[in-house]
């Protein structure tokens, strides 16, 4: 019955994206299109909870008579299909709940309303396809209709590249994701997962299987170099769909690498452990220091996505070590932490998004820049995003906090592997989770700072409001989520067991059963935290300070001018800015990461210009990787350009020296 519903739930979906069609001009159009995607996905997500809470009614399965004549399409409800449905609808939801409101603002409405509600159901289909056909139509679907949303404000500048670049390499995850699931298939052609599971591929094949799946998904998750399309694609799509882009669809991308890799390539190698959390290392650390040169608020979230599924792919990366090395209790830990960040992650992500989506409608801006003083005249926005930048900082007693410590407790179980390659990797790769932490901390220390504190920079801040109460619901739900999940820690991570257990056959203690709602990864003797004591504590302590402070400090104020720091004009463009707050980050990285360059332009004496100080900054990746293979495409399509122009004589030539070489190919091959 959960199999069904779900299904059903698909369907709604669907027909909601035709409504949106066929009602665009329609004045109730939005609510009904946004009405049925948050009832479907309420339902969708009620479903999955059920089957994660009650694993016996998991291992649901259903072939329809659609798709490929011999193999129909097959869906299945497993553990870890619920809990990826969880993920999915709990942000479908949310995103709905906000743009009942944020929707009502949107210039391009026949853009968005067909599109929104299919690409919900077609991240749904890719989560509980069974085939490896079904598998691969959904993430298509998935992927043309998150392009469509991308392209929805196509004649903004640089709108058009984004959404050509992302279906670019939109189709290139797609083309590694076909040849992972053919070697996969193998000679039989047993596309459906029972099939695939049943004869497990060799090493090589496995090892060739891995990179594809690395390539595939990494793509779509955003995996350095793999990520130079989602900074551009995420900021161009609308607010809410920039939310589920960043927090649900890159989790849809870590679902299939986990599908594949855990579930269908059978036992792991040793060096996989190596491979997979030194690319989450660089990821991570690549990611944060991306988000801190920007100023543009919802590029510079979109960069905190790669940095953390790098962190995602780190805890991962660490599964599969300890897996390869039979430390099954270490890998439950480690796969324990990757998934919670998933689901951690897709929460504040989400609610980031919805703050810089309302302070774009507010204000019309995205460029911090712009910004300021937003506290006094949007108060609920900014204390939701102050909540959400708390959580994406990993500060406790919030949700990011327990997911990235659970990380660090699987580090610290490193020195047990036997391998000196994974002794020493390892630790590195903690020491850029840690560095990649802090940094995240600082910036968010800009985002809130810039855009929020301080006086208005421009008119347009100077006359901000705050946004509808629809959005400000889905930002305070998914607020409360973080704060709820990082003091009831443990209740999330039993809800993990299954998961856990039917990719490792090995499950944490439950920590239900502990004291003082206490979590301990490992050993009470070794590691332990209690989010719950920890908020009490800082409420207890703030409060107590406050109450000091308001009693005893009051009496002795004496009322002057404030320290004007040498600037005694109260023009806004004294404040720090955001370009100010990153240059030190930027001239100790900046070289090597971005190969940094400065140049002052001073006038000359007498003249009343002012002086300019530019910064250039380069994406090391592109230069590298994509600038020059689009030049050589470039110049490849020039020359054989020529082939359009030739005589019949010269086309039959072309064909029979085709075939030709290709006979002697033959020829060598056999």
């Amino acid at each position: 019955m959960a199999l069904e519903g779900l299904l059903w739930c698909v369907a709604v979906l669907l027909g909601a994206g035709v409504a949106g069609l066929a009602l665009t001009r329609r004045r109730g159009a939005m609510v009904l299109v946004y009405g049925a995607s948050l009832g479907a996905t309420l339902v969708a997500l009620v479903i999955a909870v059920a089957s994660l809470l009650a694993p016996a009614s998991l291992g649901a399965s259903l072939i329809l008579p659609v798709g490929l004549p011999w193999l129909g399409a097959h869906f299945r409800l497993d553990a870890l299909t619920a809990f990826f449905l969880v993920v999915m609808n709990l942000g479908g939801a949310a995103a709905s709940l906000f743009a009942l409101g944020y929707g009502r603002h949107e210039e391009t409405p026949g853009r968005v309303l067909p599109f929104y509600p299919a690409f919900l159901a077609g991240m749904n289909l890719v989560l509980i396809a069974a085939d490896a056909f079904t598998f691969l139509f959904a993430w298509e679907f998935m992927s043309l209709s998150s392009w469509a949303l991308v392209m929805a404000h196509h004649r903004r500048p640089g709108n058009a590249a984004a959404g050509y670049l992302y279906l670019l390499m939109a189709s290139f995850g797609t083309l590694a994701l076909i040849l992972a699931f053919g070697l996969l298939a193998g000679a039989s052609g047993g596309y459906a997962f029972d099939a695939i599971r049943q004869a497990p591929p060799s090493a090589g094949i496995a090892a060739v299987v891995l990179v594809l799946a690395l390539i595939g998904a990494g793509s779509k998750a955003g995996l350095v170099p793999l990520h130079v399309w989602l900074p551009l694609a995420h900021p161009a799509a609308p607010s809410h769909v920039s939310a589920l882009m960043s927090g649900v669809m890159t989790k849809v991308a870590v679902y299939g690498f986990v599908r594949i890799v855990f579930d269908l390539l059978g036992p792991p190698a040793w060096w996989w452990g190596a491979l997979v959390p030194l690319i989450g290392g660089v990821t991570a650390v690549m990611g944060v220091l991306y988000a801190l040169m920007e100023h543009d608020l919802k590029r510079l979230l979109a960069y905190h996505t790669v940095e953390n599924i790098g962190i995602i792919f780190i805890g991962l990366g660490l599964a599969l070590a300890f897996e390869a090395n039979e430390m099954s209790g270490a890998a439950a830990l480690a796969l324990t932490a990757a998934l919670l960040h998933v689901f951690n992650h897709s929460v504040f992500k989400s609610l980031l998004f919805f703050g810089a989506g309302a302070v774009l409608n507010s204000t019309g801006e995205r460029d911090m820049e712009r910004l300021g003083g937003l506290i006094h005249r949007m108060p609920r926005t900014a204390l939701a995003f102050l909540i959400g930048s708390a959580a994406i900082s990993a500060l406790p007693p919030f949700n990011g906090f327990v997911s990235e410590w659970l990380t660090f407790q699987a580090i610290l179980l490193s020195p047990a592997l036997p391998q000196w390659l994974l002794k020493f990797l390892v630790p590195a790769v903690g020491a850029m989770l840690a560095l990649s932490a802090a940094l995240a901390a600082a910036c968010f220390v800009k985002a809130f700072g810039i855009t929020f504190l301080g006086r208005p920079r421009t008119q347009v801040a100077r006359e901000a409001a705050e946004t509808d109460r629809w959005s400000l619901t889905a930002m305070f739900a998914l607020a409360a989520l973080c704060l709820l999940a990082g003091i009831l820690p443990g209740y999330f991570i039993d809800a993990l067991a299954p998961v856990i257990h039917a990719l490792t056959l090995a499950n944490l203690p439950r920590q239900e059963q502990l004291d003082w709602l206490t979590i301990v990864p490992i050993a009470q003797s070794r590691s332990s935290y209690n989010g719950l004591l920890l908020f009490f504590f800082i409420v207890l302590s703030a409060g107590v300070a406050a109450e000091v402070i308001h009693r005893f400090a009051s009496a002795a104020v004496r009322r002057s001018d404030a320290w004007d720091c040498g600037f005694p004009d109260p023009s806004p463009a004294t404040q720090y800015t955001a370009g100010s707050f990153s240059q030190p980050i930027r001239r100790v990285f900046g070289s090597v990461v971005f190969r940094a360059g400065e140049e002052v332009h001073l006038p000359p004496p007498g003249d009343v210009r002012p002086a300019r100080l530019e910064v250039r900054l380069h994406d090391v990746p592109w230069d590298v990787l994509y600038a020059p293979t689009a030049r050589l495409v470039g110049f490849a399509a020039e020359r054989l350009n020529r082939l359009q122009f030739l005589t019949i004589r010269g086309y039959l030539t072309l064909v029979f020296g085709a075939l030709v070489a290709l006979l002697m190919v033959l020829t060598v091959w056999q």
